[in-house]
């Protein structure tokens, strides 16, 4: 083990011997303890560190081209990853993706399509297929799956202590069901005790998960989960050092599709945006150099993520839920040494939700369990397939909510990414056609234009096939929250009930 890894090495007085143990120590543990754990690690399943920020849009990296905002870690690691350029999260909001994370089922599956609710254990998870494979398994930050009673209150059910049997069979715990106080987060432990992360949330949870790596560098494989509250809003709450890198939002770029109107407001938007996430930029970092550090960087597959991206005021949208780019697509990066090396490599083909857990699994060599509806795209990470033409991603809203209600203009629709496309239904019809090659601020809606015709025949043919598969009848909300038994919250009671 590392010299940076010692826990409870006690030096002697002695400066001069103190020097020569420590030079001997770090030379025996490159030279042989970390040459032993190599081999010793090839032979074992390797590792899973899972970092994801909650609404974080794929464009806001410097790596996918963004001129304004400071990724230098994140662009290092995008370097040496596979990086999915078409990523989607196809339930762009923050229950749902991590419903579909932990059980790899489709929404209306696993019935979580509506934030606060519960997810049930019915499913076999992603912590409990790898503590079956014999992983240690742990769970830091936002979990926002416990959901709340009937007649508790949205904030109650959000600050409510977690039992182990509504964790989905994670182990080690330091999570919350969801706050975005950043700078005064409490979370809970196996116990009913509040705690509160020390300074800027994201920043103390980064230093547990540290601290977990740390003490987890045996020969037993672990499993880690780490979900960052920002940079979903508020936006203007990072740490000063952070803020004080974007002094003047009107220098800041504008997407294209942002309303001449509304451009001054993007960019105070922006700067807040920016700044949280150049503080999680640091902590990737400071991930990155413990894996190092630890000598387990090698055997541990890395991943960086987001639940679902944010509209910041594209097509005059705030938010997610949404069906364009800037809400459905997130960056996706996985850098896995031991077995693809550190060539960094691009793949077009877009990988949804559902398919992140057998994923996961096939590369660590576990079968995913009958449970899962997504597909172990592993082997597409390794090399041995390539994509097919034909690939596409489902998009969904089963149930506009909250800050995309029906009140709001909020609709339901069903709809395909694709390489290339955007097609999108809702419940009267084609609603949106992008071509989005030609058109990557999908700014020219291509809906049943006679040029167009085939094209859209095609995807419409190819996103009933999807329906049929993921038993979708694309029924009007309200019949989903009957289905499922859910309460309406307020301003979400539909009109047409």
């Amino acid at each position: 083990m590392p010299a940076a890894c010692f826990v409870g090495f006690h030096m002697p007085q002695n400066e001069v011997t103190r020097r020569n143990l420590l030079k001997a120590g770090v030379a025996l543990s490159v030279a042989g303890g970390l040459s032993a754990g190599r081999a010793r690690q090839r032979t074992r399943r390797p590792n899973v560190v899972y970092v994801f920020g909650d609404q974080w849009r794929a464009e806001a990296t410097g790596y996918a081209g963004n001129p304004d905002v400071r990724t230098p870690h994140l662009d290092k690691l995008a370097a040496e990853s596979v990086n999915f350029t078409t990523a989607v999260s196809g339930c762009p909001v923050c229950s749902p993706y991590r419903a579909s994370l932990m059980t790899g089922q489709y929404w209306l599956t696993h019935g979580i399509f509506y934030n606060d609710k519960p997810l049930s254990d019915k499913a076999t998870s992603v912590a409990q297929a790898y503590a079956g494979a014999g992983y240690d398994t742990a769970y830091i930050g936002k979990w926002h799956l416990n959901g709340h009673e009937k007649d508790a209150t949205m904030a109650q059910g959000r600050s409510a202590f977690i039992p182990r049997q509504r964790r989905q069979g994670f182990e080690f715990w330091r999570a919350r069901e969801c706050t975005h106080d950043y700078n005064h987060s409490m979370y809970y432990g196996d116990t009913p005790e509040k705690r509160y992360w020390e300074g800027y949330d994201a920043i103390a949870q980064t230093r547990e998960a540290q601290r977990y790596i740390r003490s987890h560098t045996s020969d037993k494989p672990f499993v880690l989960f780490l979900s960052w509250g920002p940079p979903h809003a508020p936006y203007h709450t990072a740490p000063e050092k952070y803020k004080a890198m974007y002094p003047d939002p009107t220098k800041l770029w504008v997407r294209p599709n942002v309303p001449e109107p509304k451009r001054k407001e993007a960019q105070k938007l922006l700067a807040g945006y920016y700044a949280h996430i150049a503080a999680l930029d640091d902590c990737m970092g400071e991930i990155g150099q413990t894996l190092r550090q630890c000598g387990i960087e090698e055997d541990t597959i890395f991943v960086f993520t987001a639940d679902h991206g944010d509209m910041l005021l594209s097509h005059g949208q705030t938010k997610k839920q949404k069906p364009w780019d800037e809400s459905i697509r997130v960056p996706f990066l996985l850098r896995y040494p031991r077995k693809r090396g550190r060539a960094g490599r691009k793949i077009d083909a877009p990988i949804n939700t559902p398919d992140i857990m057998p994923t996961l699994l096939g590369l660590c060599g576990i079968d995913a369990p009958d449970s899962c509806q997504g597909r172990d795209l592993s082997a597409w990470i390794t090399g041995a397939e390539t994509p097919g033409a034909e690939e596409a991603a489902l998009i969904t809203c089963p149930v506009p909510f909250h800050q995309w209600s029906y009140a709001r203009g909020g609709r339901e629709f069903r709809g395909l990414r694709t390489r290339r496309y955007t097609y999108v239904r809702d419940l009267k019809g084609p609603w949106l056609l992008y071509d989005n090659r030609e058109d990557p601020y999908q700014l020219r809606n291509l809906c049943n234009q006679s040029e167009y015709a085939a094209v859209q025949q095609r995807l419409n043919e190819r996103l009933d096939k999807k329906l049929r598969a993921t038993n979708d009848a694309f029924l009007p909300g309200p019949e989903y929250m009957k289905m499922w038994d859910y309460g309406w919250d307020g301003s979400d009671t539909p009109k047409r009930l």
